[in-house]
């Protein structure tokens, strides 16, 4: 009975809301009128409804309810949840500092964080954690949610981990005093070649400037003089991030967004006089994951001519949320307008047919061909814009590159797909690095030789498959053509795991095409100059 009611009176919270909306548009009502309906109907039932309610949960399902059907991302944040939800953004946690796996049931140190606390009291990447504060730490109990809830806390509380090294016997035990741990939003930055530099950033945290003009030195020191800058997958995060960022590379005075909605006056926001990379040669590259701030930084750049977009069109998401706390502590992030780009490009492509088909756009666009090939997007003349050079680009939802580069279905075919989703790169990369990682560190003591000597060879690449085939079915035609992507890709997880994330991405570059292609074209300046055109 308490389930039919709850979904009963979400559902004529949804009819009336979908109401409101639509009287909306015709007259304007009273907003006190409606919060007090609104409040008396929940009065009513925690007063008088024939059984005992969770009024907390009820609430929060008919807010959640009534969001939906506003826009695909305004959303609600339980009191709980807002620290977490926040965390990836605010660049920072409190906790032990370190990268772990579950493996076997059993939590697997990647990787300290360099100068955190478990790096200052000795623990090595391949420990495995045994206990937790004498608890055992190890079978079908232990979870993410596990190991977050017993190794995160406040700041200069300790807690007592019992570890097992290979080679050693016994458990070790190391006492960790938490700090706060630094969340980095950069996951590579290095050379190309002798004068492109290459960053990928995933995500636009408060830190997020701050660590990308520090990538920014290292590389110039290096001797770079152009950038391919990575946003691919990158969801987005902070405006005043991506202001920032695409602060470095225009001059004073530009456009760089602006934003609009009913009840907010349309703002822009132009570049100021601070920037390090206002000159040089700029790529950047985007996919169908790229979104929000990622789309605002590429859409400015494309606008003013300042360097090429590559790869394929972004996600489209540009619709600005603002954050509003409820009394119990609770955020609602809700839509408050739209970002354009300096052209009058709305970002934000179209979510009339709802939330669930908004979110098959990725299935949608493999379906209609758009992801393989770039003559299968059609935009009409409406959507057509001017760039500051006169170059058009086009509307409609998301960034459309100047250079389009097809997602490669031969290599992320259903074989790849399975490989990772059941783990079998992982699993084997760990119990290889189990039994030769002491070897290997002596064998190369640096990441360059290890990257310029290493490779799988064929018994071992044997074994991978071996393994593989007793959990997924190995297709020979989705193979073969892998076998040196697939080597290549575990080459790299091993030296994350030996040396640091960004050594994964410099060992996989050479096989990745967006890369290759952005290089390219920034190495021949008649394409950059005078040849770019959407598409091409």
């Amino acid at each position: 009975m308490k389930k039919y009611f709850s979904i009963l009176l979400i559902v004529i919270l949804l009819f009336g809301f979908s109401g409101l909306r639509a009287q909306m548009n015709v007259k304007k009502l009273n907003p006190t009128e409606t919060t007090q309906k609104f409040a008396a109907l929940l009065q009513l039932i925690n007063n008088f409804y024939v059984d005992t309610l969770n009024m907390d949960r009820l609430t929060e399902e008919a807010i959640v309810s009534t969001l939906k059907q506003l826009d695909p991302h305004s959303s609600y944040i339980s009191k709980k949840d807002v620290e977490m939800a926040n965390e990836p953004l605010e660049g920072s946690f409190e906790g032990v500092g370190l990268t772990f796996q579950l493996y076997k049931d059993t939590i697997l140190v990647i990787a300290p964080v360099p100068g955190g606390p478990s790096d200052k009291v000795g623990i090595l990447a391949g420990d495995k954690i045994i206990k937790v504060n004498g608890e055992d730490a190890f079978g079908n109990k232990i979870t993410n949610k596990w190991v977050m809830d017993h190794l995160r806390g406040k700041k200069g509380t300790e807690v007592t981990v019992s570890i097992y090294r290979h080679s050693v016997s016994g458990l070790i035990e190391f006492t960790i005093i938490r700090d706060k741990i630094p969340l980095n939003s950069i996951d590579a930055a290095f050379m190309l070649d002798k004068k492109t530099g290459y960053i990928k950033l995933n995500r636009f945290a408060r830190n997020s400037l701050e660590e990308f003009n520090k990538a920014i030195e290292g590389l110039k020191k290096q001797g770079m003089e152009n950038l391919v800058f990575d946003l691919r997958s990158n969801s987005g995060g902070y405006l005043s991030t991506a202001l920032g960022i695409s602060d470095e590379f225009l001059p004073e005075g530009k456009m760089v967004v602006y934003t609009e909605g009913i009840h907010s006056p349309r703002q822009e926001l132009d570049a100021t006089e601070a920037g390090n990379l206002e000159k040089g040669k700029l790529a950047i590259l985007i996919n169908e994951g790229s979104a929000s701030a990622s789309e605002i930084v590429s859409g400015a750049v494309q606008d003013w001519d300042r360097g090429i977009i590559v790869g394929r069109r972004s996600f489209g998401k540009g619709l600005v949320q603002r954050p509003f706390r409820l009394p119990d502590g609770s955020v609602v992030r809700l839509t408050v307008a739209r970002y354009f780009t300096p052209s009058g490009r709305c970002i934000q492509k179209p979510y009339n047919e709802g939330v669930d088909e908004y979110y098959k756009d990725f299935a949608h666009r493999l379906a209609h061909g758009e992801l393989l090939s770039a003559d299968s997007i059609h935009f009409p003349d409406s959507l057509k814009y001017k760039t500051n050079d006169g170059r058009t680009v086009y509307g409609g939802g998301g960034i459309m590159p100047d250079i389009f580069v097809a997602w490669d279905s031969t290599r992320y075919n259903e074989l790849y797909s399975d490989l990772i989703r059941k783990g079998i790169f992982n699993s084997y990369v760990n119990d290889y690095l189990d039994k030769n990682r002491q070897e290997l560190n002596k064998k190369y003591t640096n990441f360059k030789d290890f990257n310029k000597y290493f490779s799988i060879s064929q018994d071992e690449f044997d074994e991978f498959l071996s393994r593989a085939k007793e959990k997924t079915e190995v297709n020979e035609e989705q193979l073969k053509p892998n076998i040196d992507y697939l080597k290549l890709q575990i080459k790299a997880l091993i030296a994350r795991n030996l040396y640091d994330t960004n050594d994964y991405f410099e060992v996989i570059w050479p096989d990745d095409r967006e890369i290759n292609k952005a290089l390219e074209v920034l190495n021949k300046n008649v394409v950059y100059e005078h040849d770019l055109q959407p598409g091409k």
